[in-house]
């Protein structure tokens, strides 16, 4: 259903059963999905590729170009994936010529006032939470939490299975799993209550605690508590997720807080 009262440009590709309330803007190239709801005052750009069932709430933005000065008008998009609902106000820039796209997955909440800035890859489940902002091409990997009003430095990497509290002023790389909050964020234990809820086993939520103290509890440096892990831990899933996480981080990961002030 579309409203008489919202411009949609011709060229536009929308599924007939896409609903469109009144004052919405789309321009020439989108494309949305089957099922998916855009909510009154909605301002939908060139390059956004909406999937089905997505709820877009009144005076969002979607795929708005970068606030990046090194964007030259490249012709780049943005992807939201199926079941994916984007709060009141909230904003998604389109990529730049460095990845080309942005990309938000399936069954996702961005609630009120959240941004997602260029070239930023969100998995599947994720969370961003009131008035959190991501800088340009940060990565957030499936079922991570950001509570409201966290702030994601550009080119930080966040886990899965990871939450930061509210405030968390983020400018390392957050481990998997793990609970994070402070400015500058910190580590705080592990995400047991979310890990719970999604079906880990107390012997597992045991493992992974137990990986944990070794690198943020033991007198390693990050090196000697990877070798260490390698060698007295056998290999499981959640093991390798850790290991290939801070092996490959760019940044540095998240410093201990538990003994901190």
């Amino acid at each position: 259903m579309k409203q008489p009262l919202s411009f949609i440009h011709p060229e536009a590709k929308i599924a007939d059963n896409v609903t469109i309330d009144p004052f919405v803007t789309i321009s020439k190239d989108v494309e949305i999905d089957d099922g998916t709801w855009i909510g009154s005052n909605v301002v939908i750009m060139d390059g956004a590729r909406i999937g089905k069932n997505c709820r877009i709430f009144p005076g969002a933005v979607i795929s708005a170009i970068p606030q990046d000065l090194k964007f030259k008008g490249e012709i780049t998009t943005v992807h939201i994936g199926d079941n994916t609902t984007i709060r009141e106000c909230a904003t998604v820039n389109r990529g730049t010529a460095a990845k080309g796209k942005t990309i938000i997955g399936n069954n996702c909440l961005l609630m009120a006032y959240s941004h997602i800035a260029h070239d930023c890859k969100i998995g599947d489940h994720v969370i961003i939470g009131n008035s959190s902002a991501l800088a340009g091409e940060v990565n957030i990997d499936d079922w991570a939490i950001l509570s409201g009003l966290v702030g994601v430095h550009q080119f930080v990497n966040i886990g899965k299975h990871a939450m930061l509290g509210g405030g968390a002023m983020t400018r390392k790389d957050v481990p998997p799993y793990v609970t994070a909050a402070r400015d500058p964020v910190a580590y705080f234990g592990i995400n047991s209550i979310g890990l719970r809820r999604r079906g880990f086993s107390n012997e597992k939520i045991e493992e992974i605690q137990t990986i944990y103290r070794v690198i943020y509890q033991e007198k390693y440096n990050t090196t000697q508590a990877l070798e260490y892990i390698e060698n007295n831990f056998p290999p499981t899933d959640e093991r390798d997720e850790i290991l290939n996480f801070i092996k490959s981080s760019k940044r540095g990961i998240i410093r201990g807080g538990l003994d901190g002030d």
